[in-house]
């Protein structure tokens, strides 16, 4: 698989196979990963990877949980901007249908936002994490590593699925794993392998126009 194939083939996965992912396989796309550029190779990323039962205890917590109050940060702020919740009304609408949620049911939308917390049923989590006085230019560093590693997955075979919604247990994930105070638990990344034919990961994205988005100039027609 070449590069353009891995990114045509990347999608946020959110029904995965019960089946295990090699610890080989995981090191290896993650040492590649270290590749990743970073402004003056500060590399500010680091990582927590749960399987089996350290992972099932991690779900477990989560499940008798509450979100945070207040967040530690906030992940949805352009939704307040009718441009930006468009686009997140079109990819909602999307998905509840292939999964055949009507938009008054409310308790079925709620256990599918929950399943978050299970990641899907994925058999790998890895938990993105980083010190509380990086800055944007850092959190957009590690953006870049985790979509390195999210397209080195495709090139093993694998998928995964990007989950800033961890960040809404960033503390209760912190001290379930040890991790301090001054840690900003950014979010999960689900690994495993895809369930072909779950609708839910194959509905349409709807992708704005490359001119909306960039302008190109002083090249020749």
């Amino acid at each position: 698989m070449n590069v353009a194939e891995a990114i045509a083939s990347r999608r946020s996965i959110r029904a995965f196979e019960d089946r295990p992912v090699p610890y080989d396989t995981i090191t290896r796309v993650l040492d590649q990963a270290r590749l990743a550029p970073s402004g003056c190779n500060f590399q500010p990323w680091e990582a927590i990877v749960l399987t089996g039962e350290p992972l099932r205890a991690l779900q477990n917590r989560l499940l008798s949980s509450q979100p945070d109050d207040p967040l530690e940060y906030d992940f949805s702020a352009p939704g307040a901007y009718e441009e930006y919740q468009s686009r997140l009304r079109s990819l909602g609408a999307a998905m509840y249908a292939a999964v055949g949620v009507a938009r008054d049911e409310k308790d079925r939308r709620a256990e599918f936002v929950r399943d978050n917390l299970t990641s899907f049923g994925a058999p790998v989590l890895l938990l993105c994490h980083f010190p509380k006085f990086m800055k944007e230019a850092q959190w957009s560093d590690v953006g870049m590593w985790l979509q390195t590693i999210m397209l080195l997955l495709r090139g093993e075979g694998l998928d995964s699925c990007p989950q800033e919604y961890m960040g809404v247990y960033g503390r209760t994930i912190k001290a379930e794993l040890g991790l301090g105070d001054d840690t900003l638990l950014f979010c999960g990344l689900s690994i495993g392998w895809r369930q072909a034919d779950a609708p839910v990961n194959g509905f349409d994205r709807e992708r704005i126009p490359l001119d909306e988005q960039v302008k190109f100039l002083g090249f020749d027609d």
